[in-house]
């Protein structure tokens, strides 16, 4: 090996074991490699992505508004934590309803009913390929199930999830159904505080 070539190995080596040793103490650490992502969905308002929230905490909550329990449930836990929260907090925070139901529930309908739990709280939707993969990504679930004797035809069987995205995009949390509404906001005020 020549002494310029032994030169820039010995480079090589030296910057990857900067690179590794910088991995080992960041700070920055991902807790969900892999989950969550950037997305575009539809809203009263216009197209919204999760980019036009940068530099706020984003709460989505997966369900749909013919719900009977388990979404209201959720919502009104959530809805009850953010009320609790000082202007400044909630200028920190976008709450997001993503509706996993876009055969009925049109982007007027989502603001309706997310205005019920919140008035910061936009309702979103897209098309049903688009969410499942978006679920898919944050780990949530949901299946059409066939009911019978209902005048509803159907319902979604969904799991029940508040995911938090911090300030950056990624997703930094996850808070599960059956949360209080004071746990809730205990989780949002010690995200709040980083």
């Amino acid at each position: 090996m020549t002494i310029k070539r032994y030169y820039i190995f010995l480079l090589l080596l030296l910057l990857n074991a900067q690179i590794f040793a910088w991995s080992l103490f960041s700070t920055e650490e991902e807790r969900y490699p892999g989950m969550g992502g950037e997305f575009t969905l539809s809203s009263a308002s216009g197209d919204i992505s999760l980019k036009d929230f940068r530099g706020k905490v984003v709460l989505i909550y997966f369900g749909y508004t013919s719900c009977p329990d388990v979404c209201p449930t959720s919502l009104g836990a959530l809805s009850a934590a953010l009320k609790k929260l000082s202007d400044q907090e909630m200028a920190q925070l976008q709450p997001l309803f993503i509706s996993v139901d876009p055969a009925r529930d049109n982007v007027e309908k989502l603001a309706t009913y997310s205005q019920y739990f919140h008035p910061k709280m936009i309702g979103a939707t897209s098309d049903l390929e688009y969410l499942r993969s978006l679920a898919k990504r944050y780990g949530a679930y949901f299946r059409k199930a066939e009911v019978g004797n209902s005048s509803l035809g159907y319902a979604i069987d969904h799991s029940s999830t508040i995911y938090v995205v911090g300030k950056n995009g990624k997703l930094i949390d996850m808070i599960q159904h059956g949360g209080s509404a004071k746990r809730i906001l205990e989780h949002l005020r010690e995200i709040l505080k980083d």
